[in-house]
Formats: C-alpha cells, structure tokens, sequence
C-alpha cells in the first residue's frame, strides 16, 4: 500500500454516520497526509443531515465537498482505488457490495443511526455528536495503526477489532 491511504466508509443512506466519518478522516489526515477518505451509500438520500453539517460546522470540522452519493461511483474503472473498506451502519454491511477493484482491507465499524433518533432537537444533536465521538475513537486508532510494520493479517484483525470497541 502506498501512501496516502484511500479510506471508504458506507452507509445506507451516506446523510450521516458516513459523512461524519469522512469529515473527520479528512480533517485527521490533513496534516499527516497519510489517509484521503470518501463516503458513500448503498441508497443515498440525496442530501447530507442538516445536524450532521450543523455539528461538523460547531466543530470546526470542514462540510466542503460533502454531499449524499451513491456507492456506485467508487466501483468504476476512474475512481479511485480504496484500500479500505468500512461500513459504519449494519444495514450496509448486510448489503451486497459493488465489487471494489483493489481488493481494499474491509470491517465493519457499526455506530447507532443519530438521524433515527426521534424526539427533542437536543436528543437529536446529542445522537449525532455521540456518533461523532465513537467515529473520533475508532478513527483516531484507526490512523494510530503503525501500517508499515504490520502483515495484511495482522492489519485486518487491528481494523476489525477496532469496530467492537
């Protein structure tokens, strides 16, 4: 694997958990370079959540480029080659993916849906900033990872067991 490292996280819908987790990703990398990351779902809504944008926004975390998009533009001969693949809703993960060319490293990272949180607008923001937080968690151990030191097998029991905490 070269650097940097394409990361691909998918959703059903990508208006949230997906979209929070390429936010973060690409804010993470930023200055390390080490990791570029996409989001995608398998049914997309169409727009990114309003919360998810307004917490991104609260904190500091750039919403340029971040839109609804269908899974499907990362399975064509001119997108880009993930390395890896993480599903962050079990909806998606129980999905039939495209097939990814690249043979990208895959997990499964499930968070609870914050845009199915019914209720007051606080209950709601404090869904989405408690999946904001888990993704942070799971994101910054991800990126922790010393890649170069560890064999394919190794790195996918680490990306794996990353997702049950």
């Amino acid at each position: 694997m070269q650097h940097p490292y394409n990361v691909l996280f998918l959703c059903t819908g990508n208006s949230a958990r997906s979209i929070l987790a390429e936010a973060l990703m690409n804010h993470l990398a930023i200055s390390a370079g080490k990791f570029r990351a996409f989001s995608a779902g398998s049914h997309p809504k169409g727009e990114v959540h309003p919360l998810a944008l307004e917490l991104l926004s609260r904190s500091r975390l750039s919403t340029e480029g971040l839109r609804s998009k269908s899974w499907d533009e990362f399975a064509t001969p001119d997108a880009p080659v993930m390395d890896f693949v993480f599903t962050v809703c079990d909806q998606a993960a129980g999905e039939q993916c495209p097939f990814w060319p690249g043979q990208p490293m895959t997990a499964h990272w499930g968070v609870p849906d914050p845009a199915a949180v019914e209720g007051s607008e606080e209950a709601q923001r404090k869904a989405f900033s408690d999946a904001l937080m888990v993704l942070r968690r799971r994101i910054e151990l991800f990126a922790s990872l010393p890649m170069d030191k560890l064999d394919r097998l190794a790195l996918q029991q680490q990306v794996s067991d990353i997702g049950k905490q």
